[in-house]
């Protein structure tokens, strides 16, 4: 019996073998700095307050604004850092993470096909620390990823992000990459000017997704979606009722952010459809359009479908009707 997931594993194959490369993407190197080592041998404010300015990254980490004065995350962290609790978690999590081998082996090899589709990419530089969950847990730019490992200790850590049981399934080790890699493709990710409408926000996250099969093939599809793998049977075996929904309702072409937000944004569920729906089915959907775009249009580069503005366009070439592939 097929996985039910054919289609997106098939155009995938025929988006890679598009790619142009007549030879496999060298890997790029990655290394990785434990700032929480840093962090944690500091021995006064001062220390704290060096590594600040050393790595001025970290304001955008914290989410600071330029008004708030550096002294006040240096007392908070310190602070922290010397709870007795906390260190305890941070060696706990040194051991569950060890030396990040996973994550710095498919960091590379996703690099190593960006860089062959975009010539231009520059691996940035990869930090981890542990603050107590003072700043976000993913900082992305051009030059540096800041992963916070105390978010994703997972189900086992003894302590999580305040967050809703739905998003805690999310933050687990590993869902790093794929969550990195979707934040680099937004850099590549063109959108249309002057396009609010649901079906432009839909194929957006479409090609993010898309983007992230194609530089990391062997990532699970649950992982960068982030729904369950039940929920991902579902979605796909309903599909046909799901798109249904969406053209009765005339909600491709809606413009207004509270009838968008039904069905793009993160939630428990999308009860408008169906209790079982998950949230954010939207994006799904928009995944969907994209990889029958990649099915009916096989000769696709990657760097030509990121490009690509022409939301319409793109739907109605992917000859998308909520069908499931053929078995």
């Amino acid at each position: 019996m097929k996985s039910i997931f054919y289609s997106i594993l098939a155009s995938a194959a025929l988006f890679m073998a598009s790619s142009g490369c007549d030879t496999p993407p060298k890997e790029i190197p990655v290394t990785v700095r434990r700032l929480e080592n840093e962090l944690f041998a500091a021995k006064n404010p001062d220390e704290i307050a060096g590594l600040l300015k050393k790595n001025p990254y970290l304001r955008a980490y914290f989410g600071l604004d330029k008004s708030i004065p550096d002294s006040l995350i240096i007392n908070q962290l310190y602070a922290n850092i010397t709870n007795p609790d906390l260190q305890q978690f941070n060696k706990d999590l040194q051991t569950q993470f060890g030396d990040l081998a996973p994550i710095k082996t498919q960091l590379q090899q996703a690099f190593g096909e960006i860089q062959a589709n975009f010539p231009d990419f520059k691996a940035p530089q990869i930090v981890t620390t542990v603050t107590g969950f003072m700043g976000s847990d993913l900082y992305v730019s051009d030059s540096v990823i800041v992963i916070g490992l105390d978010y994703f200790g997972g189900p086992k850590a003894k302590y999580r992000p305040q967050l809703f049981d739905y998003q805690l399934r999310r933050y687990q080790q590993e869902y790093i990459v794929p969550a990195v890699l979707f934040f680099i493709s937004e850099k590549y990710n063109k959108i249309p000017e002057n396009d609010q409408t649901l079906l432009a926000d839909m194929m957006w996250y479409g090609k993010g997704f898309e983007f992230v099969k194609h530089v990391a093939p062997e990532t699970p599809d649950s992982l960068i979606i982030g729904y369950s793998q039940e929920q991902l049977e579902d979605v796909y075996a309903s599909q046909e009722d799901i798109w249904a929904y969406f053209l009765d309702r005339k909600l491709l072409y809606q413009t207004r952010d509270a009838e968008k937000d039904r069905f793009i944004s993160e939630r428990p569920a999308t009860p408008e459809i169906s209790q079982y729906c998950p949230g954010g089915i939207g994006r799904w959907v928009g995944w969907r359009i994209i990889n029958r775009y990649l099915t009916e249009n096989p000769s696709t580069k990657l760097p030509d479908l990121m490009a690509n503005t022409n939301v319409r366009q793109l739907l109605e070439q992917s000859k998308y009707k909520g069908q499931k592939e053929e078995e």
